[in-house]
């Protein structure tokens, strides 16, 4: 055998070196594109970062405690806040969550996993796609004309008329979310003997949780911001809530009512209101980014 010379040169072939051309077509077209989405961008963001601006500016000196755990102040009374409007919102959104995300879930499963191609499934994903451009204040005209006809304004019809609009995001995240899951995982519990019910419980569900619990985060800040609803339903009041058959407060019907009024008090809590529904959903949206984010 001869020896081998591990000195000798190399015989692989050197690769070109790549260099751009910054005024070649190509180059010149990609850095087009690239400073006009910037630009686009920018110039889609002026209008949150001076709404927030001003909302800090004109809110956040009024922010304080006592705005918010007191109650609303009279028409020429100083003090007060809106300590009420945040309970009454908190409630409607929790009831309004308790009615979408079960029913919601049910769904998702049918239409992702039992019956993906039936009538039932493709006539429910059409509806709630049909209803995610649903007109919020025909939730609230409906729910007052099926409910608040007979037994009044109060915050269950509130959170009823929220359930409405939360269902269809509800719906459409959880099945995109358990579509999400490997059709690999779900043969092999199969193949271990597992369930139908199983392999939803033990394998489709907390392989999709994050996503499911980010489109359920998401439909619960629409249904925070949302006014033209409880204005059919929850109506107002200028006390805490003490039952869910009584009208009760809500941060976007103050800030509705305050914002029209004569008197600086109101109009300066109508903007802390502002601001602090804008940090409510501001929140419930970071969380949802964090937990919907894939891990690395």
């Amino acid at each position: 055998m001869k020896d081998v010379d591990l000195k000798a040169p190399s015989i692989a072939p050197t690769l070109p070196t790549l260099e751009r051309e910054m005024f070649e077509p190509r180059a010149l077209k990609n850095g087009l594109l690239t400073g006009l989405t910037w630009f686009a961008a920018i110039v889609a963001s002026v209008p949150l970062f001076s709404v927030i601006f001003m909302l800090i500016m004109e809110g956040g000196s009024r922010l304080d405690w006592e705005a918010l755990t007191e109650l609303p102040p009279t028409a020429f009374e100083t003090g007060g806040g809106f300590g009420n409007a945040i309970l009454g919102t908190l409630v409607m959104v929790g009831i309004a969550s308790l009615i979408s995300v079960p029913i919601g879930l049910l769904a998702a499963v049918y239409m992702s996993i039992l019956g993906p191609t039936s009538k039932l499934s493709i006539t429910a994903r059409f509806l709630s796609k049909t209803l995610t451009g649903f007109p919020s204040i025909l939730a609230g005209v409906f729910t007052y004309s099926v409910l608040v006809i007979t037994f009044g304004y109060s915050a269950l019809a509130g959170g009823i008329a929220l359930s409405v609009l939360m269902l269809p995001t509800v719906v459409l995240a959880a099945e995109e979310a358990m579509r999400q899951v490997p059709q690999r995982m779900k043969d092999a519990a199969f193949g271990m003997g597992c369930t139908r019910t199983q392999v939803i419980m033990k394998v489709v569900l907390p392989t999709g949780l994050p996503g499911i619990i980010t489109g359920v985060l998401l439909a619960v800040a629409g249904a925070a911001g949302e006014s033209a609803p409880l204005l059919f339903t929850a109506l107002f009041s200028n006390y805490y809530l003490s039952e869910v058959m009584e009208p009760t407060a809500s941060l976007s019907i103050l800030i509705y009512n305050f914002s029209a009024m004569p008197f600086d008090n109101q109009i300066q809590l109508a903007w802390a209101a502002s601001l602090t529904l804008v940090l409510i959903v501001l929140v419930i949206n970071i969380l949802a980014r964090l937990i919907g984010q894939p891990k690395v």
